[in-house]
């Protein structure tokens, strides 16, 4: 069992990583809120796997709980599900003494924490992570989102939640493709701050699970206590997220996060070695470790086709955008470019030239 604090101006909370922790979170959210309502917001995936289990740890501890399912899959990321969210806990008459429960992926945490900031103007809420991506990234941060017509993650607030409990034995019931969605996130921090992180992931075993994820958070963690709202540091978390936002767009969301991610984080290095801002080698050596664990590394879209999506991405600040490109493994910086230079980002990003 690990547990990292994470410290914001906000709130103080602790992320606690181990085995069995969804048959404990009754006594252990209990211990966080005492007692009060409970909204537990899941997906249809996650509900066959995990909601029984959790209801009824809720229910020992004393707790009286409601629970609400939406369909899986980040096409239901949209303001119909949030409207659908939020009139349920309004009908069940939910109160600000109450909270919301996260059980399930990043999309649920983005959901149920959206949900959580806005129903009458801000509730406590809880994140339950049973997908890799999520327990080493969208968990913990306070950030929550939905998606709109015109791109990935455009409406959103700040929240941090009261507790994470990121149970590794959920995992387990991933799919093979749903894991490796999460591993991208992962082996995103040691591009951005830990090379011996990024090497461990060449060797990942299941035994090192709980480890590898407590140093992706505490990675997370410091970020997020020195720049809560994304004014200046937290922007490297961005990192391949702009040109993969842009990716799982035109996809229409058939290419998963992790797996747009991936694209675009090797397209960024790719164009970083050719403008001279990268250490030669780099994007090769970011190729190699995603190929290995069978992540994508370029895209059929055409630069016109990713453009035109990434021009509405919510990093863009009017006639100027900020990159986020790695200067080597374990260091990256922020690049502030005019608006019209992205277009050469995305070009010499999709140009292998041998790499």
């Amino acid at each position: 069992m690990q547990t990292v604090t994470i410290k914001t101006t906000t709130k103080e909370y602790d992320v606690v990583i181990g085995s069995g922790l969804l048959a404990q979170c009754g006594e252990r959210i209990f211990s966080v809120l005492g007692k009060c309502r409970l909204a537990v917001i899941t997906d249809s995936n996650v509900e066959k796997h995990h909601l029984k289990t959790v209801m009824s740890s809720l229910e020992k501890a004393g707790m009286d709980c409601k629970s609400y399912t939406f369909p899986a899959g980040e096409e239901h990321k949209n303001m119909g599900t949030l409207s659908d969210i939020l009139e349920f806990l309004a009908k069940e008459r939910f109160s600000r003494a109450d909270a919301v429960v996260a059980l399930g992926g990043g999309v649920t945490g983005d959901m149920a924490g959206f949900a959580a900031a806005v129903y009458l103007r801000g509730i406590r809420y809880v994140q339950l992570p049973t997908s890799l991506l999520a327990c080493v990234d969208s968990s913990v941060g306070g950030k929550t989102a939905i998606d709109l017509a015109g791109g990935k993650n455009l409406a959103g607030a700040f929240l941090q939640p009261e507790l994470v409990l990121c149970d590794v034995d959920a995992l387990k019931t991933l799919p093979q493709e749903e894991f490796t969605n999460g591993l991208c996130e992962a082996i995103k921090y040691g591009v951005l701050f830990d090379e011996e992180l990024f090497c461990d992931f060449e060797n990942l075993t299941e035994t090192s699970l709980i480890s590898l994820i407590e140093r992706c958070i505490t990675h997370k963690g410091r970020v997020v206590a020195n720049d809560e709202f994304e004014k200046g540091e937290r922007k490297f978390l961005n990192l391949g997220h702009t040109i993969g936002h842009a990716v799982e767009k035109c996809s229409h969301y058939q290419i998963k996060h992790g797996y747009a991610v991936a694209i675009g984080l090797s397209m960024i290095a790719r164009a970083g070695e050719k403008l001279g801002i990268t250490e030669k080698g780099t994007a090769e050596r970011i190729e190699l470790l995603f190929k290995k664990h069978n992540l994508p590394t370029d895209t059929v879209f055409s630069t016109e086709e990713l453009l035109n999506v990434a021009l509405s991405d919510k990093k863009r600040d009017s006639d100027s955008i900020t990159l986020v490109v790695p200067k080597k493994i374990g260091a990256c910086i922020l690049q502030t470019e005019p608006i019209e230079n992205l277009k050469k980002y995305i070009a010499l990003g999709g140009e292998k030239d041998g790499i």
